[in-house]
Order: structure tokens, then C-alpha cells, then sequence
């Protein structure tokens, strides 16, 4: 079963950037098929796609913060990252990373999500 997990800061102040890993264990985010994605959560509003990574490297970021919005991996640890830079309150969200459901839309594997807030 395949298990994630997110880390890094639980406070950023605006303008720096934001920086989150996902450590997978009980499957390999190289492994055919497999893709990997970042979803955030804003107080009071519903689940926002940002990206995500595919099992070649390839990523996909939603329009409206692919310019700030950066993921990549570490195939060493098993493990993908976040990077979303010029950070503003607005970016203070629950973020979660999962695990693409194969031939079907949604996920079937979640982190618990980690809370970041955006505040001098």
C-alpha cells in the first residue's frame, strides 16, 4: 500500500518561497504509469490542483500559478517536491500531496496534508 507523507515549513513570510517534499514508501514515483501530484486546500474553499509529475519526469501545472509553481523529484529518496515562489497571504492553504488513480480521474492515495501560513 502506498503510503505519503508531507514535510517542510508550517510558516513562510511573503515574497519568500514556499517549499514542501512528499516521501512515498510502498511504491516508487519512477514506476510505469505512476504519476504524482501537489493539491492545496485555502480556509473555507474547496481543493485546488497545482501539478503534478509524471513516472518520465514530465510535469503539468495548472495556468493560473504555473509561473510561480515548480515540482520536481528525487528518485535517491523516493520523494517529490514543491517549490512555489512570490508567496502572499492568499497562499496560505492545507497542502497535500497524492498518487494519481491509474485509467480514472481523482486519487487513490493521499498525504494527511500540512498546513502552511503566509504571514510577516
Amino acid at each position: 500500500q502506498v503510503q505519503l507523507q508531507e514535510s517542510g515549513p508550517g510558516l513562510v513570510k511573503p515574497s519568500q518561497t514556499l517549499s514542501l517534499a512528499c516521501t512515498v514508501s510502498g511504491g516508487s514515483i519512477t514506476a510505469n504509469y505512476y504519476a504524482w501530484s501537489w493539491i492545496r486546500q485555502p480556509p473555507g474553499k474547496g481543493l485546488e490542483w497545482m501539478g503534478g509529475i509524471s513516472d518520465d519526469a514530465s510535469t503539468h501545472y495548472t495556468p493560473s500559478l504555473k509561473s510561480r509553481t515548480s515540482i520536481s523529484r528525487d528518485t535517491s529518496k523516493n520523494q517529490f517536491s514543491l517549490q512555489l515562489t512570490s508567496v502572499t497571504p492568499e497562499d496560505t492553504a492545507v497542502y497535500y500531496c497524492s498518487k494519481d488513480r491509474p485509467g480514472y480521474g481523482g486519487m487513490d492515495y493521499w498525504g494527511q496534508g500540512t498546513q502552511v501560513t503566509v504571514s510577516s
